[in-house]
Formats: C-alpha cells, structure tokens, sequence
C-alpha cells in the first residue's frame, strides 16, 4: 500500500497548503497522538522546528492537535533534527517531532516523527496515522474535556543537545589550535553548533547563522557549500563544516577549500572506528547512490558495503537489522548508531575533527581516502504520467546498463519529494557515463 502524505523522510509541502496546511496538520497531529497514546501513563510528546517563518504555524497547529488527543506537548523551540531523536528518548516521550523541510527553501515545510525509540517511524506506522488523518472524524479521536493535554516550553533543551554533542568526542581531546568556520545554513542549529564547538576549545567563525525565516539555505549551508569554502580560504581555517536546515546532514571543506561529501566521510569514520576495533557489522551502510569509489575504497580493507534504496530511514533499519553502528548518504547523512538514532550533522563532523587531531594531519589528508568514480546525476522535470514506464525509456536504460557493463553502475528513480526522476550513471570512463546520462535524460523528457 503506497503512502498518500508520508515522503521518504516525513511530510513535506509548500508550507500554508495541502499537505502542510494548518487544518491539515492539526488532523496529523490528532492522528499521530492517537496512535501514540497508548496505555494509561501520561502520554507526552515532544516537538522542535527549524527558523522557518511556517514553523509557528505549523508548530500550533500540531499541537492543538496532540493537546486533543489528550497528548502533552513539550516545544523545544529551534534544534537540530537529530536533537530530537535524542530528546524523545531521554524524556521519555512517546512521540517525537521535528518541523522541518531540511534542506528545501523556506517556502516548504515538513514533519519528521520519531517513535519513543527515537527512530524514525515505519512505513506500517506512517500508514497507520494516515489511515486515521483519511477516515477518523475529529470527534472520535478527541479526548475527554478532563484529559485534554497541556502545553509547555523547555528552556535547556539547546544546552541538553551541545552537552550530549561534546560527549561524543573523545574525553582525551581537544580543539585548541584549530580553526574552524561553521555555516550552520540560517537553520536549527544555529546556535548550538557554534557553541559545542567553541566550548571543545576551538576558534569558531560562523557562517549562516542569523536567521530571519526566510533565508534558511539560502546561498549556504550543505547544498550550497561555496560560501564555506570561500571563508576557509579567506580566513585561512583549518576546516569548514557545512550543515543543512536541520542539520542532519554535513558537507566538509578541507584547508584548500576542496569539498568532502558523505562518501569520503564514511571511509573515514569507518575506516578510523576499524583501527579502534568499535566498527560493527564488518563495513558500513550506504544507499544506492554511494560512488563505486568508496564501494572499492573498503573492499580494498576486506570490509563490506552493503547499499538500501534512498533515503536515511532505509539506511538505519538496514543497520538496525544486520549489526552496522555506521552508515549514511553520500549527500552527507551520516548515522553512527553509538551515538544516535538518525543522521547528525554535528556528531558527524566531530568523529572527523578527532580524527585530525589524533593525526596532526591536515584535513586534506586525512579526509580524501579514495578517487570517487566518475558520477553523473541529472534531474528531470515531469507532469502527470510514469514516463519510466514507457517502452522507449525502458530500452534506453537496457542498453545504457549494457554499456556500463560491470565498470559502471546505472541508478534512476523517482524523487520522494519532488516531480523528478534523478538519473545517475558511474563508471571509469567518464565521457561514456555522461553520454548516458544525457541519452536517457533526453529520452525520459521525451517520453514525460
């Protein structure tokens, strides 16, 4: 059974409309509540946003909803997504709720849940809330006048996160002498990564940190890195770390201003938690979009790579099921499950500053492991219709994966969040994946 409102990583919309309307949210958050108030304990849900100017709305919206369904509602304010995931369990919520439409414009929204686990929910799960959201009436999810919920705001739930985030890194370490710029994307994390970092003894200069509700990645942030990398060399720092909107994905710079994605940080970690004997599982988890590189890169080290479809939720029921404690996204997702429930930006980047620590290396050394394989990913637009389906689509994709042979790897999909199909072909040469690329893009057009 496809979902109707549920994406790949929660709902998300253009904020103010259908999906992501207030009236809308109001039915998620009843739904949600209901499902999630089970037992007779004082049920309790937990709730954090993004700098977005919909998240107000949105955030009442939810919980007028939850206080309906006789749920409790603590409002953290702006966090980082994976501050969520950790606050859900360590107040002992039932639910957990990140507004946030993560890396998109200001314009969307989002809602992301987290069971009393601090995982993310299940598609069963995600389907259930929609089965209530689609036939259950207001009234028959709405609790008694006496057992309505009650409301009210944390005003540690930043200093709970930065303390969490500085126990992550090793106790016998420290940040002084290294210079770091933080582009925290006008996003949740504005104010606590900046502070977890300085208060581990580093010298900070911030990036992306003044948020007005409208400029959440804009022109910064993991999506668009420049800004980072041009402050790197124009203050000659030691690193740049770029996070998203809701900072659960991260994007390095080196000293050079040469970028590091999810891939080449994976090896890293991986490769350091191996020599420390922590890793898990024998290798890592990663999606169907991870370069070969990095694929061969760990081979090469007798461990193993094991690949889900897209998207972070896949990547951590993967590892919750075959014993990984490491896995991600080459976007730059990258979940340590020693630490954390979901992707986190911020916990990600401290593994990588301990590593150049311990070394005394620089940050291009110790960050670049392997020669990504030439990787070619285009994006096209469609209205109505599976033009995947149509028979001349299905014959260019045969023939171009018949090129590739076994050098290469052809990957296309549908977007989860978007009228898109993403084309991604790689391969050691590199004129023949972009020829591919292009050929099956000008026919999927075609065919759409």
């Amino acid at each position: 059974m496809s979902r109707k409102y549920f994406g790949t990583d929660g709902v998300r919309g253009v904020a103010n409309r259908a999906p992501m309307s207030p009236d809308m949210v109001m039915k998620i958050g009843l739904a949600a509540g209901s499902v999630y108030s089970k037992g007779s304990h004082r049920h309790r849900a937990v709730i954090g946003k993004d700098t977005r100017l919909s998240g107000y709305m949105i955030e009442q919206a939810l919980t007028a909803g939850l206080l309906s369904a006789g749920v409790d509602v603590f409002l953290f304010g702006p966090l980082p997504t994976p501050a969520v995931a950790m606050l859900t369990r360590s107040l002992r919520a039932d639910l957990g709720i990140m507004i946030s439409a993560s890396h998109n414009p200001y314009y969307d929204n989002g809602i992301k849940l987290f069971g009393p686990d601090g995982y993310k929910l299940s598609d069963d799960q995600e389907l259930a809330i929609e089965k209530l959201v689609d036939t259950a009436d207001g009234a028959s999810l709405a609790a008694p006048q006496d057992k309505l919920g009650r409301a009210k705001r944390i005003e540690d739930a930043q200093a709970r996160y930065i303390e969490f985030a500085k126990r992550t890194f090793p106790k016998d370490l420290r940040l002084e002498g290294l210079r770091i710029v933080i582009d925290t994307a006008n996003g949740g994390a504005y104010k606590v990564a900046s502070a977890a970092l300085w208060e581990l003894g580093a010298e900070i200069i911030p990036i992306g940190n003044d948020p007005n509700g409208f400029n959440i990645n804009e022109k910064c942030g993991s999506t668009a890195p420049e800004a980072m990398s041009a402050k790197v060399i124009e203050t000659r720092a030691d690193i740049g770390i770029a996070l998203d909107g809701d900072a659960d994905r991260v994007v390095i710079a080196d000293e050079h201003g040469r970028l590091v994605d999810g891939d080449q940080l994976m090896a890293l970690i991986a490769t350091s938690w191996h020599r420390q004997q922590r890793l898990a599982g024998g290798g890592l988890v990663a999606t169907i979009m991870s370069n070969l590189g990095l694929e061969r890169h760990l081979t090469d080290r007798k461990l193993t790579l094991a690949r889900t479809k897209v998207g972070d939720r896949y990547v951590v029921e993967h590892m919750r099921q075959h014993g990984f404690n490491i896995g991600g996204e080459q976007s730059g997702h990258i979940v340590m499950s020693d630490f954390s429930t979901t992707g986190d930006g911020l916990l990600a980047a401290l593994q990588v500053l301990a590593e150049v620590v311990r070394t005394s290396k620089p940050v291009s050394q110790v960050c670049h492991l392997f020669e990504p394989v030439p990787q070619v990913l285009k994006n096209v637009r469609y209205g109505d219709g599976k033009p995947l389906e149509a028979a001349m689509v299905k014959q260019a994709i045969a023939d171009a994966t018949s090129m590739l042979g076994k050098t290469g790897r052809l990957v296309i999909r549908p977007s989860g969040t978007e009228p898109l199909i993403r084309v991604m072909a790689e391969g050691d040469d590199a004129g023949l994946v972009a020829k591919i690329v292009d050929e099956i893009c000008t026919v999927i057009g075609k065919a759409a």
